[in-house]
């Protein structure tokens, strides 16, 4: 992903050190007047540390708020080092901080990440009582992915050797939320795949626990173009762009528990292709293109004489288009004779125009190509 937004929307950089942890930013101002703000926490691959910087967002209204996961060279959930969870107070005094300046509440914010920023999105969004979750094939059991996965991470989260205690206690705090009912009004919409290795370890067994939550919503993306954990989010990006503008606009979608994908990439076409074929407007050989006698293809032709004629059997006219300008029309006599000149001096020196008929019902014909060069007078030889 890009570092910064490609639509023009001015981009603010900036250190939060109120807290025991600085913390990085990115933000942009709302668009139109907007009044929400949305969060964003990277996953383990976004460059800088920042996600969905890729322009993905130019067209929100909202403000957005992205904030970097990198304390001391090293990615964190934006949770703890060495178990110390100033680092997450210092991520929560930012957030707090922007919310007072734009004069916002937490109903008027959206939190948004995916894989390691779904985690922190689900997090921050139960324990602090924001009103929008997105989390994008989140990890449930945080202590054990980082354990597994990324053991650099593992140890500047939960300590040098990664004690077993840490694991279990990190693992537990997303899972400990949701059963205690943390915050179950907020709109909350979970997002992963039956194609994601990391589902059923890592977000299965803890959908049940989400059963008091009023709107709970889960999409399970069930798609052929779906191999990986990495692939998720890309498959979804149009459906996830639908929920966090109705967000932004104060609608929750009710969902439920759904399903999408189902993309038959090898179905055969050759039903509908046919279809196609029999409606085109551009017809094939039934309907030939139009014959041009003049001007001879490749002459000098004085450009105060230039005439078209020639013959388009089938056609109730002919189109006259050069680099794609279109340039006038004519009907076609009974007979099947047509001429055309433009009623004005061509500019000099070589055209190329393209010519087509046109049949009673708008059908078209394929196109003939003509070369020719436009001189002064004393130039042409046609």
């Amino acid at each position: 992903m890009s570092p910064a937004p490609t639509s023009g929307r001015q981009l603010h950089t900036g250190i939060e050190t109120e807290g025991a942890f600085p913390v990085e930013y990115r933000f942009t101002h709302a668009q139109k007047g907007n009044r929400h703000l949305v969060v964003v926490f990277a996953n383990f691959s976004a460059p800088s540390d920042y996600g969905w910087s890729n322009g993905v967002f130019d067209k929100l209204r909202a403000n957005i708020l992205w904030i970097r996961d990198s304390f001391e060279g090293n990615q964190s959930y934006y949770l703890c080092k060495d178990m110390d969870f100033a680092l997450e107070q210092s991520v929560a005094t930012l957030i707090s901080k922007v919310m007072k300046a734009l004069d916002l509440t937490a109903g008027s914010v959206t939190l948004w990440g995916g894989s390691k920023g779904g985690s922190a999105a689900l997090y921050f969004g139960l324990k602090y009582g924001f009103r929008n979750i997105v989390a994008i094939v989140p990890q449930f059991s945080i202590g054990t992915y980082v354990k597994n996965v990324h053991p650099g991470t593992a140890r500047f989260m939960l300590g040098e050797g990664v004690p077993e205690e840490n694991v279990r206690i990190v693992d537990s705090l997303v899972p400990d939320l949701v059963r205690s009912g943390a915050n179950h009004t907020a709109n909350i919409y979970l997002l992963s795949s039956p194609q994601d290795e990391q589902y059923p370890v890592q977000v299965e067994p803890f959908l049940s626990l989400f059963w008091r939550y009023t709107n709970f919503n889960f999409v399970l993306s069930d798609s052929p173009h779906i191999a990986d954990h990495t692939q998720v989010t890309g498959r979804n990006v149009p459906m996830l762009m639908g929920i966090v503008n109705s967000l932004i606009d104060g609608i929750a979608p009710r969902l439920g528990f759904v399903r999408n994908g189902f993309e038959e990439p090898d179905r055969d076409r050759s039903a509908i292709d046919s279809y196609l074929a029999d409606t085109a407007v551009v017809r094939g050989d039934e309907f030939p293109p139009p014959a041009v006698v003049a001007p001879v293809p490749r002459t000098q032709v004085r450009r105060d004489a230039v005439r078209f004629e020639g013959r388009a059997p089938g056609a109730a006219r002919v189109a006259v288009w050069e680099q794609g300008k279109y340039l006038g029309r004519t009907d076609v006599a009974a007979d099947g004779t047509w001429s055309w000149e433009p009623g004005r001096p061509w500019s000099t020196g070589e055209h190329q125009v393209k010519l087509y008929g046109v049949d009673a019902m708008g059908f078209q014909s394929r196109r003939t190509e003509i070369r020719f060069t436009a001189v002064d007078g004393n130039g042409a030889n046609s």
